[in-house]
């Protein structure tokens, strides 16, 4: 659940979660559901900020070119 919130911070879509973890978008948007109401969020981005707000995912560090 927190490696899909963690993608979907980053704006990436169930499609594109499901083939990062190998599995389905439904599968992608089954653990980030879970995690919003874990969280007890309205929502897939008040799921996101809620998580980075406790921590239990961490913001990208920005690379300098």
């Amino acid at each position: 659940e927190l490696e899909c919130l963690t993608w979907a911070a980053l704006g990436r879509t169930d499609v594109e979660i499901g083939t990062m973890i190998h599995r389905s978008p439904t599968t992608a948007r089954f653990h980030i559901d879970n995690a919003v109401r874990k969280l007890g969020a309205r929502n897939r981005t008040q799921a996101v900020a809620i998580a980075a707000q406790r921590g239990l995912i961490h913001p990208l560090e920005v690379q300098e070119a």
